[in-house]
C-alpha cells in the first residue's frame, strides 16, 4: 500500500530534488496570469489535466481579484475620502481574493500535490512572478 506524506513531513524529512517555475503569461497584457503549459519535469509526478486545472483555477481567481467593479470603485472613493485610513479597518476585494488563493493552494497541496512529493508555493511569496513547484526526493511518494 502506498504511503502518503503530509506537508510537514515533506519539509522536515525529504530533500529537495528540483524546482520547477511556472512563468507569468504576458500574452494578454499585464494581468496576473500564469502559463498553463505542462512542465516535462512533472510528467511522472502528476496528471497533466489535474495540473492544468489547478493553474486555470488560479488564473481565474487572479482575474477575479483584478476585476474592476462597483466594489473597487467604492473602495477607491472611501480610500480618497479617508486618506487611505479606511484600509486599516477594512479588507479590500483584492486582499480577500488573495486569501482565497492562499487557501486554495493550501488545499491543493494537502489533497493532491503533497501526496505526490510536490509542493506549490503561493505566487504572492515570489512577488507574483512565478508559481514555484518543489519536487521532493523521496522514493516512497507515489501517484
Amino acid at each position: 500500500m502506498a504511503e502518503t506524506h503530509s506537508l510537514q513531513d515533506m519539509r522536515q524529512q525529504a530533500a529537495v530534488a528540483a524546482k520547477v517555475f511556472i512563468q507569468r503569461d504576458y500574452s494578454n497584457g499585464t494581468m496576473c496570469q500564469f502559463q498553463t503549459k505542462f512542465p516535462s519535469e512533472l510528467e511522472t509526478k502528476i496528471d497533466k489535466q489535474q495540473f492544468e486545472e489547478t493553474i486555470r483555477t488560479l488564473n481565474n481567481l487572479y482575474t477575479e481579484a483584478e476585476k474592476l467593479g462597483s466594489q473597487s470603485f467604492v473602495e477607491g472613493c472611501l480610500a480618497c475620502l479617508t486618506a487611505y485610513a479606511v484600509f486599516l479597518c477594512m479588507e479590500t476585494h483584492y486582499e480577500k481574493v488573495l486569501k482565497r488563493i492562499s487557501k486554495y493552494i493550501q488545499e491543493q497541496n494537502d489533497k493532491i500535490y503533497a501526496p505526490r512529493g510536490l509542493l506549490l508555493t503561493d505566487p504572492i511569496e515570489r512577488g507574483l512572478r512565478v508559481i514555484e513547484v518543489t519536487i521532493y526526493e523521496d522514493r516512497s511518494f507515489s501517484r
